[in-house]
């Protein structure tokens, strides 16, 4: 009988601590980015900077949902396919990871661009 309870706690603790790779932030370069808008203009990028940032400019089509507001998570919900990968930025590469941990909280697949708004600047040609 311990032998059994033992094996079944054994079990129960490989299957709880194994984490699933769909649970995690992906992280991507503004190189991996800029591939990807080449081949499809209908992703969900995600900037999520504030307003007075965004008036300096963003990336052609992306949805604009500013991360420090109270209401970022039901503006998402409201305006992203849970379906469909999110490609999320900000300035530097901060506020993006923190977007991008409630998102994947909410069930979608967030790939954070590593460097932000201002890689993607440096790096535009």
């Amino acid at each position: 009988m311990k032998k059994y309870l033992f094996l079944s706690g054994l079990i129960l603790i490989i299957i709880f601590s194994c984490k699933s790779q769909t649970e995690e932030i992906k992280n991507i370069t503004v190189k991996d980015l800029q591939v990807i808008l080449k081949n499809d203009k209908n992703i969900q990028l995600v900037d999520v900077r504030t307003p007075a940032e965004w008036e300096k400019g963003t990336i052609e089509n992306a949805i604009e949902i500013n991360v420090t507001t109270d209401d970022f998570k039901n503006s998402a919900l409201a305006k992203l396919d849970k379906s469909k990968p999110v490609y999320v930025y900000c300035r530097s590469g901060g506020r993006s990871v923190i977007a991008s941990e409630i998102l994947l909280k909410e069930g979608f697949l967030p790939y954070n661009v590593l460097g932000g708004y201002m890689k993607w600047e440096k790096e535009k040609k």
